[in-house]
C-alpha cells in the first residue's frame, strides 16, 4: 500500500497524514516500547507509537527501579507446590493467588510447573541470563547517548537477613548465584551497616551484588527515552488499539481513532499484548500478569544509597529522586479485578522494622501495576506474520526495566536484515537500512533469540 493510500485511509479517522507515513507502528508506551521507538527511530524509520495511556503510566511507572540482573532464575522453583495453599487463604501474603482466579490462571499454573522441569528450568535460566549480562553495558550506552546517564545507578544492591535460622538460605543463594556465575559477595553485619548505615543493628549479614544498580525515577527514564525518541523523529499518539490483522503490503490496526494502516508492527504492550498477537500472527500466547504493589514515601529521599531486599520479609527498598520505594509484592489476580492497596500499604510495616529510626510515611502513596508473565520466564522476542511484518518484545515479568535497553537493540537488529528493507515499501529505495542501523546495534554481540522466539508456543 503507498502512502498515499495510507494517507487517505487515516486522514478520515482520526490520525493525521504525518501518522499515515509511519515506517512503523509501536504498540506501548512503556519501558520497552520508548526503548525500541529510539532505537528504531535511529535505524531511520519513521515511527508512530501508540498507547490508550500517556507514556510510562503503565506498569513501568510503579517497578522497583532495581537492575535486576542478579536475578537470572525462572519467577519460580519446585517450592510452588507447597506454597499454593498459603497463597489462597492469605490475602496479605508476599505471594498471592485470587481464589476467585484460580479456573482461570490454572492453565497458565500447569505449564508454569511444567517448566521446572530440569531441562526447561536449565533453558529458561540460560535465556533470562543472556539478557541479563548484556543488559547494564546496554543500557549505560543508551542512557550515554542522550545525556541522561545519570538516571542510573550501578553501584550494586544488597539481599540481608535478619535471623540466625536464615544463614544458611542465605548462604545458600550465595552459593546459587556463584554457580549460575553471578557475582555476589557475602557481607557481615558490619560492612552491610556501613554500606547502608540506617538499616537496624538487628539484620546479621547479607549479600552485595556488584553488577546490578537501579534508577532514580522510573516514570522520568521513560520520559527521557520518548523525548529522545521524538527528538529522532518519532511520534506518539493516544489511541488503544484493539485490534489487528495483516494485510496485503502492511498491517491494519482498528483503534479508538479508528483505523489505521502500517507497513509493519511492533507489538510492546506489555500485560496486554496477548489478543493483538493472536490476531496478527494466529499464535495464543500464555501470557498473564504479576500484579505488582508498591508504597513511595515521598519524605525519604535520604535513608538508603542503594537497593536493598529482605530475605525473609521478600520486598525491596529503592531509593529514588522522589522518595524511597516499598516494592515487590505478587498477586495472581487477573487484569479485572481491583487493586487490593492494603498490600502496598503492609510494605509500610515490613519496612519499619528494618530502620534503626521510624520510616516518615506522610503523603504516602500506593500504587499498583501489571508486570506481564509468560509460564517459562522468558520474553518473547522475534518477527512473525508475513515478511516478518509483526515483530514482538513483550512478556518481560518483573524484569522489563532490566532487559529493555537490550531488548530495543535486539528489535532494532531485525532492521539490519536485508529481507527488513527490501519489503518496507515506505522507505526510498536509495535509504540503506544496514548503514543506518545505531553502532551499539552493529559492533555489540547480542545474545541469540533463539530462547525468545514466538515458535515456542505454536
Amino acid at each position: 500500500m503507498s502512502s498515499s493510500q495510507h494517507a487517505q485511509t487515516s486522514s478520515d479517522t482520526g490520525f493525521s497524514s504525518a501518522d499515515s507515513e509511519a515506517d512503523i507502528a509501536v504498540i506501548g508506551a512503556g519501558i520497552i516500547g520508548a526503548a525500541c521507538a529510539l532505537e528504531l527511530s535511529r535505524c531511520g524509520l519513521r515511527v508512530l507509537m501508540l498507547d490508550r495511556d500517556p507514556p510510562g503510566r503503565g506498569a513501568s511507572y510503579g517497578n522497583a527501579g532495581h537492575m535486576a540482573t542478579e536475578q537470572v532464575f525462572p519467577i519460580a522453583d519446585a517450592s510452588l507446590l507447597k506454597r499454593i495453599p498459603g497463597m489462597l487463604l492469605d490475602p496479605l501474603g508476599a505471594l498471592r493467588l485470587d481464589w476467585r482466579y484460580l479456573p482461570t490462571i490454572t492453565p497458565w499454573l500447569c505449564r508454569l510447573l511444567w517448566n521446572l522441569r530440569p531441562e526447561p528450568y536449565r533453558h529458561s535460566t540460560k535465556g533470562l541470563q543472556a539478557l541479563n549480562e548484556a543488559s547494564l553495558p546496554a543500557w549505560r550506552e543508551l542512557l550515554d547517548s542522550i545525556g541522561q546517564g545519570e538516571l542510573l545507578r550501578d553501584e550494586g544492591s544488597l539481599l540481608v537477613h535478619e535471623r540466625n535460622d536464615t544463614k544458611d538460605e542465605l548462604a545458600a543463594v550465595a552459593v546459587r548465584m556463584q554457580k549460575q556465575g553471578v557475582p555476589v559477595e557475602s557481607l557481615p553485619r558490619e560492612e552491610v551497616l556501613r554500606r547502608a548505615p540506617g538499616l537496624t543493628e538487628a539484620v546479621r549479614g547479607g549479600l552485595f551484588f556488584p553488577d546490578t544498580g537501579h534508577v532514580t525515577d522510573p516514570h522520568f527514564l521513560v520520559k527521557a527515552l520518548m523525548e529522545a525518541a521524538e527528538q529522532a523523529g518519532a511520534r506518539f499518539v493516544q489511541a488503544d488499539v484493539s485490534n489487528g490483522r495483516t494485510v496485503n503490503g502492511g498491517v491494519r490496526l482498528e483503534t479508538s481513532r479508528g483505523a489505521l494502516a502500517v507497513p509493519r508492527v511492533l507489538v510492546a504492550g506489555g500485560a496486554h499484548s496477548a489478543p493483538l498477537v493472536a490476531a496478527l500472527t494466529g499464535t495464543t500466547v500464555p501470557l498473564d500478569t504479576e500484579r505488582g504493589y508498591h508504597l513511595m514515601l515521598p519524605r525519604e529521599t535520604e535513608r538508603l544509597p542503594l537497593a536493598v531486599t529482605s530475605l525473609e520479609r521478600r520486598f525491596i527498598m529503592t531509593p529514588m529522586d522522589k522518595g524511597l520505594r516499598l516494592a515487590g509484592t505478587v498477586e495472581f489476580a487477573g487484569l479485572e479485578r481491583p487493586a487490593r492497596m492494603q498490600r502496598a500499604r503492609q510494605l509500610l510495616e515490613l519496612a519499619q522494622g528494618l530502620f534503626a529510626q521510624p520510616l516518615d510515611d506522610d503523603d504516602a502513596s500506593p500504587w499498583m501495576g501489571f508486570r506481564p508473565s509468560l509460564p517459562d520466564s522468558l520474553p518473547v522476542i522475534d518477527r512473525a506474520g508475513p515478511e516478518g511484518r509483526v515483530l514482538l518484545a513483550f512478556g518481560h515479568h518483573h524484569l522489563g526495566l532490566t532487559q529493555a535497553a537490550i531488548t530495543a537493540r535486539l528489535v532494532a537488529s531485525f532492521v539490519a536484515d536485508d529481507s527488513f528493507a527490501l519489503s518496507t515499501p515506505s522507505v526510498p529505495s536509495d535509504s540503506a537500512f544496514t548503514g543506518s542501523v545505531s553502532r551499539a546495534v552493529r559492533d555489540t554481540a547480542l545474545p541469540s533469540l533463539a530462547p525468545y522466539r514466538l515458535g515456542r508456543f505454536a
